[in-house]
């Protein structure tokens, strides 16, 4: 096969997980760490940001069948495609934690009792918990993510106001009043309310976990997308993770109900920052980390995952993923052994985890497989000019790695950093064409900051991965990695002052 058809039909996969889920088990990287989460051991993982917590996630979620064969019923919290569920919380957020706590527990022995009613669980207990949802219009027949929400956060609300205490409520739905008690209490009732039928949020989850316990199932929540769900404003997303940790330590004491947590690292970083006393509590985690022989592997399965590649050139797969040298082998028979001519310079993989890594010195496998389709978009066009093909096996020349990276650069600044972060966008902006190190006078200069202001938003943006801290303590300065450099076409060597 001609190497311009066969670079046509290859494919390294989807950036994010969501959008290749039927794909994930053909080459996921099945680790320790996932063989943990698979056993339960785990309940947090996190990761920054492109590191695959959203695979294990999809993974997870394709195994339903297997987990119901283990008495597991796995209960998604959120949509998996399109506008987060929780998106809907920000206009009108919650004022106060207490509410946040609420609406999380309310929300989530919601989807338990969804689930329960949906697997014909039965017994008192169940019936309790199922019953007093419907009755509070809580739990409706038709089931719809952003309506339980909507549901739980108008009923919630209602907890604070007290002329609605007295037996009058608002219909969540048409917002009119209507002559049902709020009978679900985020406390405990008094034994008068007790015998009117007022009855705790955690004791209906009490409930929901013996209910389970009778029927021999586990059920594992899963919340992902949290990172999206809130990233527009920061003060809500550090309120509503540290509300559901709160959550999170209520309803460990449970053996039959397991919150299942997927987290950036930085985002956990600053909901914890300023003081976190549950954080000791929370020991059931897992961190992602992709080191260079990992980050090998899975760029050998991508490869692999492509029978033409594999039949056209007689590669056995199985012995090859039994074995890292020959992964190694594989790779540089595919790729030049260099992009860099030079006895100093780095071989062709160290040099694309290099580039695609951002200031913190990690390199996720998002840039990484942005990477890889780039180059194949690059070689497919240099050889539709003329400009030939590669040498011998090699899929792409060494011309085209610098051409592919800016398609990166450009894709993690505006579409990652920028997106999340706009507060930044000028200061960034300001770099353009400069000087890839900077130390806090010529920073100053740009922004138009004194230097000590200048070092205060150098330290925020060093704490987002854009700029790496060097220098010493007296006299730091800030280097910008490769990563971000092509899109602010910005050239190595020292500002000038």
């Amino acid at each position: 096969m001609d190497r311009l058809t066969l670079l046509k039909q290859l494919s390294f996969g989807a950036r994010v997980a969501e959008e290749e889920t039927a794909d994930l088990a053909s080459y996921f990287v099945e680790t320790d760490q996932w063989t943990r989460i698979f056993r339960g051991e785990i309940d947090i993982i996190r990761g920054e940001k492109g590191a695959g917590k959203s695979a294990i996630y999809a993974l997870l979620v394709t195994k339903t069948n297997e987990f119901f064969d283990k008495n597991i019923l796995l209960v998604t919290a959120e949509k998996p495609r399109g506008t987060p569920v929780f998106k809907e919380l920000i206009p009108d957020p919650p004022t106060e934690e207490f509410e946040f706590v609420g609406l999380w527990k309310l929300y989530i022995l919601t989807l338990i009792a969804q689930t329960m009613r949906e697997f014909g669980i039965l017994g008192q207990a169940a019936q309790t918990v199922i019953s007093k949802l419907e009755e509070q219009g809580l739990l409706e027949r038709v089931f719809d993510f952003n309506t339980v929400l909507r549901l739980v956060r108008d009923y919630v609300r209602n907890w604070l106001k007290p002329e609605l205490e007295g037996g009058i409520t608002l219909d969540p739905h048409s917002g009119i009043a209507k002559g049902v008690s709020l009978k679900i209490r985020p406390s405990e009732p008094s034994a008068a309310q007790r015998s009117e039928g007022f009855i705790s949020v955690d004791n209906l989850i009490r409930a929901a976990n013996t209910a389970l316990h009778q029927a021999g199932f586990q059920v594992w929540v899963l919340l992902d997308r949290l990172d999206v769900a809130f990233a527009e404003t920061h003060a809500l997303e550090r309120n509503a993770l540290r509300a559901l940790f709160r959550v999170y330590r209520d309803i460990g004491e449970y053996e039959q109900i397991k919150l299942k947590i997927f987290l950036r690292s930085d985002i956990w970083k600053k909901t914890t920052e300023t003081g976190f006393r549950e954080a000791s509590h929370i020991t059931r985690f897992a961190v992602l980390d992709w080191s260079p022989p990992s980050l090998l592997n899975l760029v050998v399965r991508r490869l692999l995952k492509n029978r033409v590649l594999v039949d056209e050139f007689s590669i056995d797969r199985d012995a090859v993923l039994r074995d890292f040298k020959a992964q190694s082998a594989l790779f540089f028979r595919l790729f030049p052994q260099q992009v860099e001519q030079g006895s100093r310079k780095p071989g062709t993989f160290d040099w694309m985890i290099s580039r695609c890594a951002d200031g913190t010195g990690k390199t996720a496998p998002r840039e990484l497989i942005h990477l890889l389709t780039s180059l194949q978009e690059q070689q497919i066009a240099s050889i539709e000019r003329g400009e030939g093909v590669p040498e011998g096996d090699q899929l792409f020349d060494r011309s085209v790695f610098k051409t592919a990276l800016p398609v990166v650069s450009e894709a993690r600044l505006t579409q990652t950093l920028i997106a999340e972060y706009p507060d930044f966008e000028p200061l960034i902006m300001k770099l353009s064409a400069e000087k890839t190190e900077q130390t806090s006078d010529s920073l100053a200069l740009l922004w138009r900051l004194t230097p000590e202001e200048a070092v205060k938003w150098a330290q925020r943006l060093i704490e987002v991965g854009f700029f790496e801290a060097r220098g010493s303590k007296d006299k730091p300065t800030f280097w910008v990695p490769f990563l971000y450099r092509d899109a602010l076409n910005m050239s190595q060597g020292f500002a000038e002052e």
